[in-house]
Protein backbone atom coordinates (compact mmCIF):
# COMPACT_ATOMS: atom_id res chain seq x y z
CA UNK A 1 0.00 0.00 0.00
CA UNK A 2 1.45 3.13 -0.93
CA UNK A 3 2.50 5.99 1.72
CA UNK A 4 0.37 8.54 2.04
CA UNK A 5 1.86 11.71 1.60
CA UNK A 6 1.29 14.38 4.32
CA UNK A 7 1.33 18.22 4.30
CA UNK A 8 1.00 20.09 7.20
CA UNK A 9 0.05 23.99 7.65
CA UNK A 10 1.71 25.96 10.67
CA UNK A 11 4.69 23.87 10.79
CA UNK A 12 6.31 25.80 13.28
CA UNK A 13 3.06 26.22 15.50
CA UNK A 14 3.13 23.75 18.79
CA UNK A 15 0.57 21.99 16.89
CA UNK A 16 2.56 21.92 13.49
CA UNK A 17 5.20 20.26 15.44
CA UNK A 18 3.01 17.58 17.21
CA UNK A 19 1.71 16.84 13.74
CA UNK A 20 5.33 16.53 11.74
CA UNK A 21 6.44 14.23 14.66
CA UNK A 22 3.59 11.61 14.45
CA UNK A 23 3.84 11.74 10.64
CA UNK A 24 7.47 10.75 10.83
CA UNK A 25 6.93 7.95 13.03
CA UNK A 26 4.11 6.88 11.19
CA UNK A 27 5.24 4.02 9.11
CA UNK A 28 2.16 4.17 6.38
CA UNK A 29 2.99 8.35 5.55
CA UNK A 30 5.29 10.35 4.50
CA UNK A 31 5.84 14.14 5.27
CA UNK A 32 5.93 15.62 1.98
CA UNK A 33 5.84 19.71 2.74
CA UNK A 34 6.04 21.77 5.62
CA UNK A 35 3.87 25.19 5.13
CA UNK A 36 4.66 28.60 7.17
CA UNK A 37 3.63 31.95 6.11
CA UNK A 38 6.19 34.46 4.08
CA UNK A 39 8.40 35.65 6.39
CA UNK A 40 8.15 33.56 9.45
CA UNK A 41 11.72 32.32 11.23
CA UNK A 42 11.25 28.69 9.99
CA UNK A 43 11.28 29.22 6.63
CA UNK A 44 14.20 26.93 5.38
CA UNK A 45 15.19 25.12 8.25
CA UNK A 46 14.14 21.59 8.25
CA UNK A 47 10.85 20.46 9.29
CA UNK A 48 12.66 17.68 12.46
CA UNK A 49 15.19 20.44 13.27
CA UNK A 50 13.52 20.92 16.47
CA UNK A 51 13.30 16.93 17.17
CA UNK A 52 16.94 16.96 16.68
CA UNK A 53 16.92 15.06 13.56
CA UNK A 54 16.43 15.79 9.85
CA UNK A 55 13.69 14.70 7.78
CA UNK A 56 14.84 16.43 4.12
CA UNK A 57 11.94 18.55 3.94
CA UNK A 58 12.65 22.23 4.63
CA UNK A 59 9.64 24.48 5.61
CA UNK A 60 8.26 26.76 3.07
CA UNK A 61 5.81 29.22 2.24
CA UNK A 62 5.00 27.95 -1.69
CA UNK A 63 1.77 26.46 -1.56
CA UNK A 64 1.55 25.78 -4.77
CA UNK A 65 4.84 23.72 -5.04
CA UNK A 66 4.29 22.22 -1.54
CA UNK A 67 0.43 21.11 -2.16
CA UNK A 68 1.45 19.62 -5.50
CA UNK A 69 3.31 16.96 -3.84
CA UNK A 70 0.94 15.89 -1.35
CA UNK A 71 -2.27 13.36 -1.19
CA UNK A 72 -3.44 15.39 2.20
CA UNK A 73 -2.92 18.95 3.79
CA UNK A 74 -3.39 18.54 7.64
CA UNK A 75 -4.38 22.49 9.02
CA UNK A 76 -4.63 23.00 12.45
CA UNK A 77 -3.90 26.94 11.95
CA UNK A 78 -6.71 29.85 11.33
CA UNK A 79 -9.86 30.60 9.36
CA UNK A 80 -8.02 33.00 6.86
CA UNK A 81 -5.18 30.67 6.47
CA UNK A 82 -7.19 27.95 6.19
CA UNK A 83 -9.58 29.43 3.55
CA UNK A 84 -7.02 30.14 1.69
CA UNK A 85 -4.91 26.77 1.44
CA UNK A 86 -8.52 25.26 0.88
CA UNK A 87 -8.78 27.10 -2.72
CA UNK A 88 -5.71 25.51 -3.63
CA UNK A 89 -6.65 21.76 -1.90
CA UNK A 90 -9.67 22.53 -4.32
CA UNK A 91 -8.19 23.43 -6.95
CA UNK A 92 -5.12 20.87 -7.14
CA UNK A 93 -7.57 18.14 -5.67
CA UNK A 94 -5.85 17.42 -2.72
CA UNK A 95 -7.41 16.21 0.52
CA UNK A 96 -7.87 17.87 3.35
CA UNK A 97 -8.08 17.54 7.44
CA UNK A 98 -9.28 20.67 9.31
CA UNK A 99 -8.87 21.02 12.90
CA UNK A 100 -8.90 25.04 12.71
CA UNK A 101 -11.84 26.40 14.64
CA UNK A 102 -13.32 30.02 14.47
CA UNK A 103 -14.88 29.58 11.01
CA UNK A 104 -17.94 31.98 10.54
CA UNK A 105 -21.07 31.02 8.58
CA UNK A 106 -19.39 32.48 5.55
CA UNK A 107 -16.13 29.66 5.74
CA UNK A 108 -18.23 26.57 6.68
CA UNK A 109 -19.98 27.37 3.44
CA UNK A 110 -16.69 27.52 1.58
CA UNK A 111 -15.95 24.19 3.12
CA UNK A 112 -18.78 22.37 2.19
CA UNK A 113 -18.69 24.01 -1.59
CA UNK A 114 -15.16 22.67 -1.95
CA UNK A 115 -16.20 19.25 -0.74
CA UNK A 116 -18.38 18.68 -3.64
CA UNK A 117 -15.19 18.44 -5.49
CA UNK A 118 -12.79 16.89 -3.04
CA UNK A 119 -13.04 14.91 0.44
CA UNK A 120 -12.70 16.93 3.71
CA UNK A 121 -12.52 15.83 7.16
CA UNK A 122 -13.86 19.18 9.33
CA UNK A 123 -13.99 18.54 12.92
CA UNK A 124 -13.83 21.07 16.38
CA UNK A 125 -11.85 18.27 18.04
CA UNK A 126 -9.62 15.59 16.30
CA UNK A 127 -8.79 13.63 19.87
CA UNK A 128 -10.53 10.05 19.66
CA UNK A 129 -11.60 10.68 23.24
CA UNK A 130 -13.43 13.91 22.71
CA UNK A 131 -15.55 12.25 19.94
CA UNK A 132 -16.36 9.15 22.14
CA UNK A 133 -17.64 12.13 24.61
CA UNK A 134 -19.76 13.89 22.00
CA UNK A 135 -21.76 10.36 21.84
CA UNK A 136 -22.18 10.02 25.88
CA UNK A 137 -23.12 13.51 26.21
CA UNK A 138 -25.92 12.71 23.35
CA UNK A 139 -27.18 10.02 25.39
CA UNK A 140 -26.59 12.10 28.62
CA UNK A 141 -28.69 15.11 27.48
CA UNK A 142 -31.68 12.45 26.22
CA UNK A 143 -32.10 11.40 29.75
CA UNK A 144 -31.53 14.25 31.89
CA UNK A 145 -33.88 16.50 29.12
CA UNK A 146 -36.00 17.43 32.43
CA UNK A 147 -34.69 18.94 35.36
CA UNK A 148 -31.29 19.58 34.64
CA UNK A 149 -29.80 22.67 34.26
CA UNK A 150 -26.61 21.91 31.37
CA UNK A 151 -23.29 23.95 32.01
CA UNK A 152 -20.37 23.94 29.76
CA UNK A 153 -17.00 24.50 31.08
CA UNK A 154 -13.95 24.86 28.77
CA UNK A 155 -10.06 25.93 29.44
CA UNK A 156 -7.64 26.23 26.90
CA UNK A 157 -3.74 28.20 26.72
CA UNK A 158 -3.57 31.56 26.68
CA UNK A 159 -2.65 31.94 22.78
CA UNK A 160 -5.96 30.67 21.65
CA UNK A 161 -8.22 33.23 19.74
CA UNK A 162 -11.55 32.21 19.65
CA UNK A 163 -13.73 31.71 22.34
CA UNK A 164 -15.71 29.39 23.41
CA UNK A 165 -14.13 26.74 21.54
CA UNK A 166 -15.18 24.64 18.86
CA UNK A 167 -15.45 21.82 20.97
CA UNK A 168 -17.20 23.37 23.77
CA UNK A 169 -20.11 24.90 21.31
CA UNK A 170 -20.32 21.33 19.41
CA UNK A 171 -20.45 20.12 22.63
CA UNK A 172 -23.66 22.20 23.10
CA UNK A 173 -24.92 21.80 19.86
CA UNK A 174 -25.19 17.88 20.59
CA UNK A 175 -26.96 18.78 23.69
CA UNK A 176 -29.36 20.97 22.08
CA UNK A 177 -30.20 18.97 19.26
CA UNK A 178 -30.90 16.01 21.81
CA UNK A 179 -32.94 18.05 23.87
CA UNK A 180 -34.59 18.98 20.89
CA UNK A 181 -33.81 22.38 20.87
CA UNK A 182 -31.18 25.35 18.82
CA UNK A 183 -28.70 26.06 20.51
CA UNK A 184 -28.51 29.60 18.87
CA UNK A 185 -31.65 30.22 20.23
CA UNK A 186 -30.68 28.65 23.99
CA UNK A 187 -27.10 29.84 24.49
CA UNK A 188 -25.84 31.74 27.35
CA UNK A 189 -22.29 33.37 27.28
CA UNK A 190 -20.84 33.89 30.10
CA UNK A 191 -22.70 36.20 33.23
CA UNK A 192 -22.10 39.32 35.25
CA UNK A 193 -23.87 41.53 37.14
CA UNK A 194 -27.31 41.15 38.54
CA UNK A 195 -28.76 38.38 36.40
CA UNK A 196 -31.44 37.07 38.66
CA UNK A 197 -32.44 33.48 38.38
CA UNK A 198 -31.08 31.22 36.05
CA UNK A 199 -33.20 30.74 32.71
CA UNK A 200 -34.17 26.72 32.63
CA UNK A 201 -33.92 27.22 29.20
CA UNK A 202 -29.99 28.08 28.65
CA UNK A 203 -26.94 26.41 27.89
CA UNK A 204 -24.38 27.95 29.79
CA UNK A 205 -20.97 28.74 28.61
CA UNK A 206 -17.79 29.47 30.82
CA UNK A 207 -14.01 30.29 29.59
CA UNK A 208 -10.84 30.29 30.98
CA UNK A 209 -7.61 30.83 29.11
CA UNK A 210 -4.26 30.75 30.90
CA UNK A 211 -0.86 29.64 30.67
CA UNK A 212 0.14 26.65 28.96
CA UNK A 213 -3.80 24.79 29.21
CA UNK A 214 -4.05 22.12 25.83
CA UNK A 215 -7.73 21.74 26.79
CA UNK A 216 -10.00 20.83 28.97
CA UNK A 217 -14.02 20.37 28.55
CA UNK A 218 -16.71 19.31 30.94
CA UNK A 219 -20.40 19.48 30.03
CA UNK A 220 -22.19 19.58 33.62
CA UNK A 221 -26.28 18.26 34.46
CA UNK A 222 -26.74 19.86 37.18
CA UNK A 223 -30.19 18.78 38.94
CA UNK A 224 -31.71 18.99 42.00
CA UNK A 225 -30.09 17.07 45.19
CA UNK A 226 -27.33 15.84 41.69
CA UNK A 227 -24.87 16.28 39.30
CA UNK A 228 -23.79 14.51 36.44
CA UNK A 229 -20.57 15.55 34.60
CA UNK A 230 -18.94 14.49 31.47
CA UNK A 231 -15.73 15.42 30.88
CA UNK A 232 -12.17 15.57 28.57
CA UNK A 233 -9.27 16.73 29.39
CA UNK A 234 -6.25 17.07 27.17
CA UNK A 235 -2.55 16.06 28.82
CA UNK A 236 -0.73 16.71 25.55
CA UNK A 237 -1.64 17.84 21.73
CA UNK A 238 -0.55 13.95 20.54
CA UNK A 239 -4.20 12.80 20.49
CA UNK A 240 -5.40 15.56 18.11
CA UNK A 241 -2.64 14.55 15.98
CA UNK A 242 -3.42 10.74 16.67
CA UNK A 243 -6.98 11.49 15.27
CA UNK A 244 -6.16 13.69 12.47
CA UNK A 245 -3.87 11.10 10.96
CA UNK A 246 -6.71 8.39 11.08
CA UNK A 247 -9.08 11.38 9.63
CA UNK A 248 -6.60 11.19 6.26
CA UNK A 249 -6.18 7.56 6.15
CA UNK A 250 -9.98 8.12 6.05
CA UNK A 251 -9.82 10.29 3.86
CA UNK A 252 -7.61 7.99 1.26
CA UNK A 253 -10.15 6.34 -0.50
CA UNK A 254 -12.49 8.78 -0.75
CA UNK A 255 -13.30 11.10 -3.92
CA UNK A 256 -15.10 14.04 -2.32
CA UNK A 257 -17.38 14.65 0.37
CA UNK A 258 -17.67 16.14 3.93
CA UNK A 259 -16.88 14.49 6.95
CA UNK A 260 -16.43 14.57 10.53
CA UNK A 261 -14.69 12.37 13.00
CA UNK A 262 -17.83 10.69 14.19
CA UNK A 263 -17.45 9.45 10.40
CA UNK A 264 -14.24 8.53 10.96
CA UNK A 265 -14.40 6.57 13.64
CA UNK A 266 -17.85 4.87 12.66
CA UNK A 267 -19.84 6.65 15.57
CA UNK A 268 -22.36 7.93 13.82
CA UNK A 269 -25.69 7.51 14.56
Amino acid sequence: MASVRIAVAGASGRMGRTLIESVLAAPDMTLACALEQAANAALGRDAAEFLGTASGVAISDDLEQGLAQADCLIDFTRPAGTLAHLAICRRLGVRMVIGTTGFDDAGRAAIAAAARDIPIVCAPNMAVGVNVVFSLLDAAARALAEGYDVEIIEAHHRYKVDAPSGTALRMGEVVAAAQGRDLGQCALYGREGHTGERDAKTIGFATVRGGDIVGDHTVLFAGLGERVEISHKAGSRTPYATGALRAARYLAAKNSGLYDMQDVLGLRA
